[in-house]
């Protein structure tokens, strides 16, 4: 097994007084040639955008784009004619292919709205832009996993043009689950969102993140109530 820690606190932070955003990975000013990504995992990013403000309209191409609100509402523009509300419990995804213009404004003016902002470099390029958002059940991931993004296209997930799954996991207190790669040269990276859990040999707090690779299986246990994020990607 081979593994990295990524602790909150080893994030980049950047406050921009409308947004405040936590870099796990090398991104706009921020560089760390140690930190450029996982795999096909390009950017994880923790932002929060207050009351009335957002990301103007700006071009993607080439990039799978997963945004999961943890708080408030983002609203969602794009040159498609597309205009959505996504709350907590949604998530989006974005196949930006042979390119896309999007806006993402917090849909509150007053509320902030803190949400993940993820990025999978895609499985083929140039294909036509797709977007996709769904409710997820809170039930559905008590104390196991909720698989919500999935190559799979006959899924309940939304679909992703990478060989590439995310889970949603809500556990208790001295609950636990096993984890395996989907595939071979697979890696899993392990997003704390709040509560505390151990794997691998580490203790991660809200925040931390661990990414395993060449690894069988693993156990993650829940040393107090936790919310977390599990992306499988592959490596290569």
């Amino acid at each position: 097994m081979e593994k990295i820690v990524h602790r909150a606190d080893s994030r980049s932070f950047s406050n921009h007084g409308w947004l405040q955003s936590y870099h796990t990975f090398s991104f706009a000013g921020y560089y760390n040639p140690e930190r450029i990504h996982f795999g096909a995992l390009r950017v994880l990013n923790d932002d929060v955008v207050k009351g009335g403000m957002g990301f103007g309209t700006h071009p993607h191409d080439n990039m799978e784009i997963v945004s999961i609100p943890l708080s408030g509402a983002l609203e969602h523009h794009d040159n498609t004619g597309r205009h959505e509300i996504i709350r907590s419990n949604e998530v989006q995804i974005m196949s930006a292919g042979s390119g896309i213009s999007h806006s993402e404004f917090n849909a509150s003016k007053t509320d902030p709205v803190n949400f993940l902002q993820i990025w999978v470099f895609p499985k083929l390029r140039n294909i036509m832009p797709r977007y996709q958002q769904k409710e997820f059940e809170l039930a559905d991931r008590q104390n196991k996993l909720q698989v919500v993004v999935s190559p799979e296209a006959d899924s309940d997930a939304l679909l992703i043009n990478q060989d590439a799954w995310f889970s949603l996991g809500h556990f208790e207190e001295g609950q636990s689950v096993d984890i395996a790669p989907k595939m071979s040269q697979h890696g899993s990276y392990l997003f704390v969102i709040d509560g505390e859990v151990e794997v691998a040999g580490e203790v991660l707090k809200r925040r931390d993140a661990i990414g395993l690779s060449q690894y069988d299986t693993a156990t993650v246990k829940a040393l107090k109530a936790a919310n977390f994020l599990l992306i499988d990607v592959p490596m290569s």
